[in-house]
């Protein structure tokens, strides 16, 4: 049995879902087999991808995330994928892997110095034309 979120899930996907395909990292994307009554009465297949332990909806790659979101009938193939079009990576904000940039204390644990190139300003002083 594959990791699923619980109990709950597994037995929803393991009766009303189909599988669908698997992306590069091995999660898994499933359809429901009927129609579900949607918000405003549409009518469409469930659509939802079991993720990895401890990811979040970030990792799901372009390819699938049209397909999951039904903007796409089927997910866009390996095969029509651009050279300049590069790897998924998931979002990386607030990990280590975040991007820091120069002169955040973020990125050197300590305050840059000050380069004098700013001065403070003060209620009642006059602006310098």
């Amino acid at each position: 049995m594959l990791f699923m979120a619980n109990f709950g899930t597994w037995l929803h996907t393991r009766r009303k879902g189909r599988l669908i395909g698997k992306d590069a990292d091995g999660r898994c994307y499933y359809e429901s087999t009927g129609p579900a009554r949607l918000g405003g009465g549409v009518e469409r297949a469930e659509r939802w991808v079991i993720y990895h332990k401890g990811e979040d909806p970030s990792a799901v790659p372009a390819e699938w995330w049209g397909w999951l979101h039904h903007t796409l009938e089927a997910p866009i193939p390996d095969a029509e994928r651009k050279p300049w079009q590069l790897p998924h990576q998931p979002n990386l904000t607030g990990g280590p892997g975040a991007y820091r940039p120069q002169g955040s204390l973020y990125a050197t644990g300590k305050h840059p110095p000050a380069t004098g190139d700013y001065e403070a300003w003060t209620p009642g002083d006059t602006p310098k034309a």
